[in-house]
């Protein structure tokens, strides 16, 4: 029968159902197998033949007859599994009973009176009677995620068949070892099968339904306290899926050894259509929906990092039941960390590849999943994070992800993808070993619109960081704290700051120090203790390399003195919130020389409009997104007690932190009639007091005769001479006693596990866009917006 002729059939199939009004039995084949027996429809044709309006149509006026075809679908899917689908014919029936089923399963989700449906056991079911009746009483749900996980070992149709001979019996399916048919090499299997256009093809259609089985969060609102009890991924990854353990290696692996590149031969996928990408895709999307799991709940088997033994340990503490965060959390040997650390860090760096032979390499467009499974990778696994510290591998997460970040600044669709990638720096920078780690130098130019600087990785970061304060999207402000927050954490380590670098600092302490900025929201100060608190870690721990930054300082030394001369006023208020109404605009650019740009680079572009987004929920404050520890004389954190509320203005700079002391200060101020914040003298005076301005207003104390003199006596206005006295000085004895090293670093709670999942499910939604899956239902986890 031809193509047309099958379209025609089921065409009519559809028509039948919507129009029938009397239930159809379930007995009744001949009418339920036009749906999948001898039709050759692709994915889209079913969206096309399918509309929306006759699905829900049925779910409304024949209820009975959509349960029945679902209930149909799932038993064919159940018998291709046991059966093990040898024919030609049973394979077709699989594949048309999973489309549909990804088709209409959307609109069971979103209506709340159907989401029970599959997690009842179907009436009458049990198919022999008598004592089979009790293993068939399994709910709908169960029977079709374990089919799916059947059929994605299934031999001659998902994976490479091993025998000669093929399996025939059904008992050869229950006794196949899936462990042996893991789809490619890495973690835990060293073997890797032909690839097989055909294989890829089926395992994508079969994952693209168990993405959208799991897609029922989608239709819940967000709430923090639900915890992440999804039942289908709960279910899929439990001990009664026996294939979990070589699913999630299949799924891990396929995703690190993809290389787009087309096996290292530019222009290589011009010529061979990359088949795998749309499978790798698919199981990226699928690994990081199944490891969505709140870590603030459930601890980490492997904190110690000292656990030996096999690649997947027994003798570990029992994990979280999740088998899938068990068995990432449990990967440990060297050699697994070396190839999901390099396969990740290559699929990242290819959009940076683009640009230096145009079009050779393919652009893969899926680094926002990537970017949350290595999030998930280093949250739930302790070793694994430490192993990405301990070689300057980290660097070739950082570079792409520094990229990701300037590009997106302007685009209000990638407001997501900005605060992935900071929350990724933030979960590093609490590791000393990053700090060190960015006195690298950058030596390879990647196409980016930011001044031109000789230095370090340390200065890539900061450069662009500024880039993102003041030519960012005004929706980037909540992450200000975020990105301050990095700095601080890696300030105590940076051996030389550019001078490119100590400027833009100094802008940014300039832009955040004036008075209308200071007084026009609550949280402003905070911004300049950050910035203070990085001027201090370099000064005492860090003086030596930093001329560049102490030059810059000694220049700018007039912002400091206006900060420690601030007006407390009412007149002097008033005045700068006349100007705030005046200055919208959050930074001015003014102040900062930009240099010539770098080479190749493309300004951030907004996003085109009709671009689609979908909304995120509100992230956590920075002192609920960290946790204070205090390094120690032998570099060992220990985690510091927020401090009882104190009054005083004595004791360390540390006080200066956003903690409670800071919500006795929202007391202070008052909020006008219009809800609009003020200022008042009271509440300036409470932080005004705890600037730690002390170490440098001693290191101008010193500096500044000295430079002035040499300025004078050998008529200089050359800076190299300047820089040149400046490295060889030193402030031994001179300084305030070094404080201690602070490190906020990042702590998990279930607020970050909210935001990531609506993150991550509205990052799916919008790039399944072909079938589009999710499109016009009614989600409730987010929303969608044109922008």
């Amino acid at each position: 029968m031809g193509s047309a002729d099958s379209k025609l059939n089921f065409r009519k199939a559809v028509i039948q159902l919507t129009t029938k009004t009397q239930p159809v039995e379930a007995t009744d084949d001949a009418f339920w197998d036009q749906f999948w027996a001898d039709t050759a429809t692709t994915v889209q044709d079913v969206f096309a033949l399918v509309p929306a309006a006759e699905i829900r149509a049925v779910r409304e006026e024949s209820p009975s007859n959509l349960a029945t075809l679902c209930y149909k679908a799932v038993e064919k899917l159940v018998q291709g599994a046991e059966s093990g689908c040898h024919s030609e014919k049973e394979k077709q029936v699989v594949l048309n009973c999973s489309r549909l089923l990804t088709r209409v399963l959307p609109y069971i989700f979103e209506d709340p009176d159907w989401r029970g449906f599959f997690w009842s056991t179907v009436p009458g079911a049990g198919r022999g009677g008598g004592e089979e009746e009790d293993e068939n009483a399994r709910p709908l749900a169960e029977s079709l995620l374990l089919a799916i996980a059947d059929l994605l070992f299934c031999p001659d149709f998902t994976v490479q068949s091993h025998r000669r001979s093929t399996v025939d019996s059904a008992e050869d399916v229950h006794s196949l070892d899936s462990c042996e048919y893991i789809w490619e090499a890495g973690v835990g299997f060293a073997h890797s099968p032909q690839p097989n256009y055909i294989h890829d093809m089926n395992r994508m259609e079969l994952l693209k339904l168990l993405l959208t089985c799991f897609s029922e969060a989608m239709y819940l609102p967000p709430a923090p306290e639900s915890g992440s009890s999804n039942p289908w991924v709960q279910f899929f990854c439990s001990t009664e899926n026996r294939h979990a353990l070589p699913l999630f290696t299949s799924l891990l692996n396929t995703v690190c050894a993809y290389d787009p590149v087309g096996y290292g031969i530019p222009y290589n996928h011009l010529l061979f259509s990359d088949y795998r990408e749309p499978l790798v895709e698919e199981a990226a999307q699928v690994l990081i929906v199944t490891l969505d799991h709140d870590g603030a709940t459930s601890t980490n088997p492997t904190v110690d990092g000292t656990t030996t033994g096999t690649a997947m340990d027994d003798t570990d503490p029992p994990g979280p039941e999740n088998l899938f965060v068990n068995y990432l959390s449990r990967i440990h040997r060297e050699e697994d960390f070396q190839f999901i650390l390099k396969g990740i860090a290559r699929l990242l760096s290819n959009p940076l590849l683009q640009t230096y032979l145009p079009n050779s390499t393919k652009k893969i467009q899926f680094h926002q999943e990537l970017l949350v499974l290595f999030w998930k990778l280093c949250d739930f696994n302790k070793k694994f994070l430490f192993f990405v510290l301990k070689s300057s591998d980290v660097l070739d997460i950082l570079v792409p992800i520094l990229y990701f970040l300037n590009d997106a600044r302007a685009d209000q669709s990638r407001v997501g993808l900005m605060h992935i990638g900071v929350f990724i720096l933030l979960l590093l920078s609490g590791e000393r070993n990053f700090g060190v780690r960015l006195n690298k130098p950058y030596a390879v130019r990647v196409p980016m619109d930011i001044p031109v600087f000789t230095g370090t990785h340390a200065d890539l970061l900061i450069v662009v960081f500024h880039k993102i304060i003041t030519s960012g999207h005004q929706r980037l402000q909540p992450l200000f704290d975020c990105l301050l927050t990095i700095v601080v954490n890696v300030s105590p380590y940076l051996k030389s700051l550019s001078m490119v670098t100590a400027n833009k600092l100094l802008h940014l302490l300039e832009a955040f120090s004036t008075t209308w900025f200071l007084f026009s929201a609550a949280q402003n100060h905070h911004l300049v203790f950050f910035l203070l608190e990085v001027f201090n870690n370099i000064i005492q721990y860090q003086f030596d390399g930093n001329s560049n930054l102490v030059y810059a300082i000694i220049r700018k030394r007039s912002v400091f003195h206006q900060l420690a001369n601030l007006p407390t006023d009412p007149p002097a208020i008033h005045k700068a919130l006349q100007r705030r109404r005046r200055t919208p605009e959050p930074l001015s650019r003014s102040g900062s020389q930009e240099g010539g740009s770098m080479e190749g680079s493309r300004p951030a572009a907004p996003a085109e409009p009709g671009t689609l987004k979908t909304s995120l929920v509100a992230t956590p404050g920075i002192d609920k997104l960290t946790e204070k520890s205090q390094v120690s004389e032998d570099g060992t954190l220990r985690s510091l007690e927020p401090e009882p509320q104190q009054n005083s203005a004595e004791g360390s700079p540390a006080e200066g932190e956003p903690d409670q002391a800071w919500r006795e200060q929202r007391r202070l101020s008052s909020a006008s009639a219009s809800g609009q914040w003020i200022p008042t003298t009271d509440w300036i005076l409470s932080w005004k007091s705890k600037l730690p301005l002390q170490t440098i207003m001693r290191l101008l104390q010193v500096l500044v005769p000295q430079v002035e003199k040499i300025c004078i006596d050998k008529g200089l206005t050359d800076e190299s001479e300047i820089l040149r006295f400046l490295q060889h000085g030193t402030l031994v004895g001179l300084l305030p006693v070094p404080h201690p090293i602070l490190i906020r670093k990042y702590q998990a709670n279930s607020g970050t596990a909210m935001w990531f999942r609506t993150y991550m499910w509205g990052v799916i939604y919008l790039r399944n866009v072909d079938p589009p899956i999710w499109y016009d239902t009614d989600v409730k986890l987010f929303e969608i917006q044109r922008v």
